[in-house]
């Protein structure tokens, strides 16, 4: 109910409606407020000569670009209540909530305190009166009957009142014009709250009055609820109660407005019946709106969860935040200490080198220093035999230990200078840039079924990111397991988000999923989407491995050739487990050609006969008899031979290693070959006197199911 309180409150006095009327712009506003935002225009103008005569622009201006929607509406209901016009400059002022309000221009009267009114009754209008509606601030020019000219809301007056009694608020005068005071009777006659200064002013006890019975005001609400809701009377016709419905104006009318009045060519319908009509459009709009009210509670339950959800995780944030740059920090002291390491031994390593030049100049000095000492004495003796007995050599050990003494001995072995330079710029610039650009690893992707599909043994998968992550994404993985249950393998790294896999297995069920990653790591997988692949294989001949010579048509499914030599060409699907079965017929065979058919590696020499070499089974066929041939040995010469109109059959069995032909569906010799384990794509080879045609998507041939002591289950 707190909730309704804003509806409840009149847009002039900001306080709950009191006896509240009804605009023709469909507002509501209490009849006293109506009463004090009254402006009056001179009685020498009209509307037509207020607009003709405006030459400023005035705070009013604006209501003008009302005026001519209204006049061209007939009979809209505004007509009613006379014409919409400009009115004079007036100041304005502004209600408790915040629109403008307008006062009148020329004071009231003096009161006449020898002229008593009822509650109920209202001064007279003054001609020309002016009302502007406070919310939308449309203006009309009121008529002769003024404000009784506008219907009460009796609807919005009955809630206000229930509301009232839902608060248990204290009752408040309704006559009081500035913030109302507790009402302390009620006129059970006038249905009028009073205050005791309200009381005394406008409801004396004498005169009529005096029989009126005054009862407190808890005790008149009670009887003001308990008594019969007062039925609405026609605002042109005052002695007449509503009965109808005008369709066109959306209005309640009398019998009188539809003889006498505008509505008499207006579509009018029952009253109750639209009541009960506009009831149920009203509960059914509310239903709708309710419904959107639960939503907006969810949403705002989510947002408040968000605010849960931002809170938490901006804790995680800054931890993690912290942590990463701790562990910077620990990393650089780490380095600072490996960077320290490294000085202290440039250190010790020149002290020691310094140091072993200072020890091995000293010894050299002090022998040098001995000799010259030594020779010094040697030159004072007096004994000139003896002298030169020992000059020569003394001579060659001076000069000998002066050439010692050469530049190399006298230059430092180790510079005082520490040959080391921190390149600390780049990680400087690092740190600069060091931001938030991306945190955290990519948000999970999105598989878009509608567009994920399998045609034959290919796979097509689609994904997208969430539509609110807004995390860069370098790439993503795309993983699929084997087919048959086992584990996941990667089958693509890329940016791009579709992706189709060729080479699946028929017949099979295979698991994928993808999952997105950029510089900070990997993020999670999406749902896991389980497809399954054509149960048999639908192919055609594949001209871009086939020999140059090979000839191609009818959508690539017939084949001949243009050279007398053999020529190979092989099918666009490979297989490597399952059975695979497919036909070919002979379109045209002359001069008793022997083409091969079979199965063949992709490297299979293609301008040879089939089965010439390790990478081809075939049989190989004339118009007499047939060999098996693999790596260039014949087996098992059976008779029956191929023309125009044949049809020669190939079944690889991969679940039994098996391969097996037939001519005219009956099988030709025993089993062709076994122990066929790998990839393997049909093959035929032929020269330019055969044409034939591939058939695909075929059952197993009876002859093989019931020769086989375990069918296959399904074919692929």
């Amino acid at each position: 109910m707190e909730e309704m309180e804003e509806e409840l409150k009149c847009p002039v006095c900001g306080s709950l409606y009191r006896e509240p009327i009804i605009l023709p712009c469909s507002h509501n506003i209490c009849l006293a407020c109506a009463r004090n935002i009254l402006v009056l225009t001179p009685d020498a103008e009209s509307p037509q000569s207020s607009r003709a005569s405006g030459s400023g622009v005035s705070d009013y201006d604006y209501l003008d670009l009302d005026k001519m929607s209204l006049y061209s509406e007939a009979d809209s209901g505004y007509g009613s209540y006379g014409g919409f016009a400009s009115v004079p400059t007036t100041p304005c002022q502004k209600s408790p909530n915040g629109v403008r309000v307008f006062p009148p221009t020329v004071p009231p009267p003096p009161p006449q305190h020898h002229l008593l009114l009822h509650p109920g009754s209202l001064p007279p209008i003054p001609r020309n009166s002016c009302i502007t509606c406070p919310q939308c601030h449309r203006s009309l020019i009121l008529d002769d009957r003024g404000l009784r000219g506008f219907p009460k809301n009796r609807v919005l007056e009955g809630v206000v009142d229930r509301y009232q009694q839902s608060k248990a608020a204290a009752l408040r005068c309704q006559l009081c014009e500035k913030s109302p005071k507790e009402a302390t009777v009620m006129c059970e006659q006038c249905d009028v709250f009073y205050c005791d200064p309200c009381r005394l002013r406008c409801h004396p006890p004498r005169g009529p009055l005096a029989k009126h019975h005054l009862v407190p005001p808890a005790q008149g609400r009670v009887t003001r609820r308990l008594s019969p809701r007062k039925i609405s009377t026609c605002t042109e016709h005052e002695l007449e109660n509503h009965s109808m419905y005008c369709v066109q104006c959306k209005i309640p009318v009398c019998y009188q407005c539809l003889e006498e009045g505008k509505h008499s060519s207006h579509e009018v319908k029952a009253l109750g019946a639209m009541w009960k009509l506009h009831k149920g459009q009203l509960s059914l709009a509310l239903n709708i709106l309710s419904d959107r009210a639960k939503e907006a509670k969810e949403f705002l339950v989510q947002l408040r969860n968000m605010v849960q959800q931002i809170q938490e995780n901006s804790v995680e944030f800054e931890a993690c935040l912290v942590a990463q740059c701790d562990a910077l920090i620990d990393a650089l002291n780490r380095r600072k200490a490996q960077l320290l390491s490294r000085v202290n031994k440039e250190h010790e390593h020149k002290l020691k080198v310094v140091r072993d030049q200072i020890s091995h100049c000293t010894v050299k000095l002090r022998q040098t220093t001995g000799l010259m000492e030594y020779c010094l004495e040697v030159i004072k003796e007096n004994d000139p035999s003896g002298f030169l007995q020992i000059s020569d050599t003394l001579i060659r050990r001076v000069h000998m230990t002066e050439n010692q003494w050469g530049k190399a001995t006298l230059t430092p072995r180790m510079t005082t200078d520490f040959d080391l330079t921190l390149d600390s710029g780049p990680l400087l610039q690092t740190i600069h840039q060091l931001d938030f650009v991306q945190m955290k690893v990519p948000a999970t992707p999105i598989l878009q079924l509608e567009e994920c599909c399998t045609h034959n043994n290919s796979a097509t998968l689609s994904w997208k990111q969430p539509p609110l992550s807004t995390v860069q994404v370098d790439g993503y993985i795309l993983e699929l397991d084997d087919g048959n249950g086992g584990q996941f393998r990667e089958v693509y790294v890329g940016k791009e988000t579709m992706c189709t896999v060729d080479g699946l297995h028929f017949n099979s069920t295979y698991s994928s999923r993808v999952k997105a990653f950029n510089k900070s790591g990997v993020g999670q997988y999406s749902k896991t989407l389980v497809m399954q692949t054509a149960e048999i294989a639908w192919f055609t001949f594949d001209p871009s491995s086939a020999h140059p010579d090979i000839i191609f048509s009818n959508d690539n499914l017939t084949v001949t050739c243009n050279s007398y030599d053999d020529r190979v060409v092989l099918g666009n699907t490979g297989f490597s487990r399952g059975v695979h079965y497919w036909e070919l017929s002979v379109d045209r065979y002359d001069n008793h050609p022997d083409p091969a058919f079979g199965v063949a590696r992709a490297d299979v020499l293609k301008d040879v006969m089939l089965g010439k070499d390790d990478k081809a089974w075939a049989m190989y066929v004339d118009n007499n008899r047939s060999w098996f041939m693999h790596n260039n040995s014949h087996t098992n010469r059976t008779d029956g031979g191929i023309s125009k109109g044949t049809t020669v059959g190939v079944l690889l069995d991969l679940a039994h290693g098996t391969l097996t032909f037939s001519v005219n569906d009956e099988q030709q010799g025993p089993i062709a070959f076994d122990s066929m384990e790998g990839l393997f794509l049909p093959a035929i080879s032929l020269n330019r006197n055969v044409q034939v045609t591939l058939h695909t998507g075929l059952p197993i041939p009876e002859f093989y199911t019931a020769r086989s002591p375990e069918p296959p289950s399904s074919v692929c």
